[in-house]
């Protein structure tokens, strides 16, 4: 998505993640934690938030690096961007076995750090190209809406599909 500006970039993350809270308001805790939702059949509900997680938290210190004037190699330092399969299962083997709890207080409070951080970023830097060496030809608001609005509309039409769905035990 496009986004001419930091308010609709701030508006797509808070109406997505507001609808990806809403869809997950109507799944039990053992709905929550049951397998079959993406990833060949292995990811649950849990997994997929944990995968936000980690996104968001991967998002968050790529652009604290960037203000120290570090350069580093994205999304991580043995990997490309054609490797994400790997590095996606690397994320779920990492939090696969953490509490629904725990997932759920780390979906909240890592929402809260990232839509602070986003607010307190001006709105020229978000849309400056090439800003930090990290961002390549890239400017922030690229990464912004992939790891925040887009990862919760990819999320919440996963979780919507499963739900649909006859192997979905209510």
């Amino acid at each position: 998505m496009r986004f001419k500006n930091k308010v609709e970039l701030m508006k797509d993350m808070l109406l997505e993640r507001q609808l990806l809270e809403e869809t997950l308001k109507t799944l039990t805790s053992q709905q929550m934690i049951q397998p079959g939702v993406c990833a060949n059949g292995k990811w649950s509900v849990k997994d997929i938030l944990a995968h936000l997680v980690e996104w968001e938290q991967m998002f968050l210190g790529w652009y604290r690096a960037g203000l120290r004037g570090e350069v580093f190699k994205t999304p991580a330092p043995d990997l490309n961007w054609r490797q994400l399969p790997l590095l996606n299962q690397r994320i779920y083997e990492k939090h696969r076995n953490s509490p629904l709890k725990r997932v759920l207080a780390d979906f909240d409070a890592s929402h809260k750090e990232t839509l602070k951080t986003v607010r307190s970023i001006p709105a020229v830097e978000i849309f400056e190209k090439e800003k930090y060496a990290w961002l390549g030809s890239l400017a922030l608001v690229s990464y912004i809406g992939a790891n925040t609005g887009s990862h919760y509309r990819w999320a919440r039409k996963l979780i919507c599909k499963w739900m649909r769905s006859p192997k979905h035990a209510s």
